[in-house]
């Protein structure tokens, strides 16, 4: 059976990645939401996908009190999305302005998340693996999944998942196979697919029982879950 996560939020409806979007999210009866992290220059952590505000700046480089007042606090963003598993990714790549090797991102992210009592409701994402090292390090119980952009070389990602750990791996719909997601099971490892709008790419989930489907429309992906009972 598969759940249907949220992709920053019912952004068809509402702003990605707003409060609006995640309580949209829950009314449509989305089983989770995806958000995106990032710190802004004095620490605080912000909800957006870009590292940049057009006409603005460097998230990295503003303060909060810079920042657009639809830009919510991941506290705000957690409490809004209480009742659903919360998919927090960690926006930390090398090739961006502000990357953190410190580990001090990963350490405010979990803070926060201990701080709130939410630590069951939260799986932690990211495409940095020494962030998602960090997490597993500061707080062993929090769940993570490591995500992953290439249509090739799944199993090797599989195969790194599995040595570090991590409950889930998160593969781009694309480059996913019956195959992998059947050897994932047998290890333990829940498959969460992203970004799955297509009918015929959810039905295709559904039928090879994927965990969950990342999705930009909740409605649809339920919708078509349902139709062919593969709906957790």
């Amino acid at each position: 059976m598969t759940k249907v996560f949220a992709h920053r939020g019912a952004a068809q409806r509402a702003k990605e990645n707003s409060l609006a979007a995640f309580l949209e999210a829950k009314r449509l009866g989305a089983d989770g939401v995806e958000l995106d992290v990032r710190q802004s220059a004095d620490g605080a952590l912000v909800v957006h996908h870009d590292a940049q505000i057009p006409e603005i700046g460097e998230i990295s480089r503003l303060l909060v009190a810079q920042l657009p007042s639809d830009v919510p606090l991941l506290t705000d963003a957690l409490e809004a999305c209480a009742g659903m598993v919360v998919n927090v990714e960690i926006k930390n790549d090398p090739a961006e302005d502000g990357y953190d090797s410190s580990g001090r991102l990963a350490a405010s992210v979990v803070e926060t998340i201990l701080e709130l009592g939410c630590r069951d409701e939260v799986l932690i994402s990211s495409f940095d693996l020494p962030t998602l090292e960090r997490v597993r390090l500061l707080e062993p119980a929090l769940e993570i999944g490591w995500l992953v952009f290439s249509t090739n070389g799944l199993s090797e990602a599989l195969k790194t998942v599995s040595e570090h750990g991590f409950e889930a791996l998160h593969p781009f719909v694309l480059g996913l196979s019956h195959e992998l997601v059947l050897d994932a099971h047998e290890l333990g490892i829940a498959i969460n697919a992203w970004t799955v709008n297509a009918s015929h790419d959810i039905e295709r989930m559904g039928a090879w029982d994927v965990d969950s489907v990342i999705t930009d429309d909740v409605e649809l992906a339920r919708k078509v879950l349902k139709s062919s009972d593969f709906l957790a």
